[in-house]
């Protein structure tokens, strides 16, 4: 399951570089062809957006796995085991009480959205609407994973809150 994981969480880590790229070229192409031509593809720009929401929502589920979203680390470490594991356990919960309301608000929208198309390149709107779903539910499952890690595995919350580090899973502290 680990490798299947792994080899998931790659290749949304492939998708992230192409769409960054496909965006930088886009929005590079437009520029050169507005400065030099006078005009540019309409199209491009359309597409760069979808390209950077899609980035930011997949990053999210990447820095989720790896524990690299904002974490104050500080006061949690100074509290009795007990107390560090009770505010994760919450922290979490709320996490995923927070990606219900994500991934219920982006199927509401990507419904609502659903016939509606963009001017220039004639895509669905709701593409914009639809990755809040999968991040809803990639980061829900993350949450879920960390309690279950916490409850039933009995880890430790200073090992839980380590940062992986990219290779071989390896995690690392904060330091």
């Amino acid at each position: 399951m680990k490798k299947f994981l792994d080899t998931l969480f790659r290749g949304v880590e492939i998708l992230i570089t192409a769409f960054l790229a496909l965006m930088i070229l886009l929005v590079f192409m437009n520029v050169v062809l507005r400065y030099i031509f006078g005009k540019g593809f309409v199209w491009s720009e359309e597409i760069a957006r979808l390209c950077f929401i899609y980035l930011v929502y997949l990053g999210a589920i990447g820095a989720m796995r790896d524990n690299r979203h904002l974490l104050i680390e500080t006061v949690l470490m100074r509290v009795p085991p007990l107390a560090q594991k009770i505010i994760y356990a919450a922290v979490q919960l709320c996490i995923i009480w927070l990606m219900y309301i994500l991934t219920a608000g982006s199927f509401a929208l990507s419904a609502q959205n659903l016939h509606d198309k963009w001017v220039a390149t004639q895509f669905p709107t709701f593409l914009v609407f639809a990755i809040g779903i999968v991040t809803g539910v990639a980061i829900g499952i993350i949450a879920l994973s960390n309690l279950y890690r916490l409850i039933f595995l009995k880890m430790q919350v200073a090992d839980l809150i380590k940062i992986r580090e990219e290779g071989d899973g390896e995690v690392a502290t904060l330091e």
